[in-house]
């Protein structure tokens, strides 16, 4: 057999001479050995584990109280920018919920959001009225429910208190994971603004409208999505420092997207597009 290297041909084969450049993207870590090697995903898992602390989410009591014992993970996400850039590490503690029985340690469970016809009926209400579009996101919504039964869960790993290592947690608050956790944050937000004096759409019971003092604002809720428009700019900001003071939110400002969708208006004759 007569080979390249027998009649003296070296040339190198072309297709192996490319050299490519690969960009390193940091990746999730899918379980908590991973995410310890880490030092941002350790920092940003006891800036989860403080919050959580400071809303007093659960307390300590011994494991004899604990007669359904439900437990936890860690979940981690790079949450990025619209544009596909990385925006920050985010490490959740997540129930298991399927842990939980039926009737024991949870009741309701739905939530009620709001339909994208009547998103696009008030944004272009807004649009066709020249009011501002206003865009806020609630932080760590669902913590912010007050549940009405009891449930118990098991301590975060890495997280152990050393002086009750057995103690297992009692959750006054909803957490992510738990099945009650949208009901309870929605209601705890529907209390909230009817006490503002927001009333509920017949059609929608997720947009709230408050109509006093010859002041109109429109108000719609997606799980832990807010938009708010009105005639009046100054009762919004009033409103939104109510609300701010209340929960603890982002301010987006001026709405962009909305359940993934790019919300633009047209310069001339303010035609919604998306």
């Amino acid at each position: 057999m007569t080979t390249r290297s027998k009649n003296n041909i070296h040339k190198p084969i072309q297709k192996l001479t490319y050299t490519t450049t690969l960009t390193t993207q940091p990746q999730e870590p899918t379980n908590l050995a991973q995410a310890t090697k880490d030092p941002q995903w350790r920092s940003t898992m006891n800036e989860e584990y403080s919050a959580l602390l400071c809303n007093g989410i659960w307390t300590l009591v011994p494991p004899v109280c604990a007669f359904n014992l439900v437990g936890c993970k860690w979940i981690f996400r790079i949450k990025r920018n619209a544009d596909g850039t990385m925006a920050r590490y985010k490490a959740r503690l997540v129930a298991k919920g399927f842990h939980q029985r039926p009737g024991l340690d949870y009741y309701d469970t739905f939530s009620l959001v709001v339909k994208p016809m009547t998103v696009r009926l008030v944004l272009s209400i807004a649009v066709s009225n020249g009011w501002t579009l206003r865009q806020l996101d609630i932080n760590n919504a669902f913590l912010q429910g007050t549940l009405a039964e009891d449930v118990y869960m098991a301590q975060p790993l890495g997280f152990h208190d050393l002086d009750k290592p057995e103690f297992v947690c009692k959750l006054r608050k909803a957490i992510y994971g738990l099945k009650q956790a949208p009901h309870a944050w929605y209601h705890e937000l529907y209390n909230f603004l009817n006490a503002s004096g927001f009333s509920n759409s017949l059609v929608n019971t997720s947009l709230f409208v408050f109509h006093q003092h010859s002041h109109l604002i429109y108000l719609l809720v997606y799980v832990d999505n807010i938009i708010v428009t009105g005639d009046n700019e100054h009762a919004i900001n009033q409103f939104i420092q109510r609300l701010a003071a209340r929960f603890s939110l982002k301010d987006l400002g001026s709405l962009q997207y909305f359940m993934g969708i790019e919300i633009q208006s047209h310069p001339i004759d303010g035609k919604l597009l998306s």
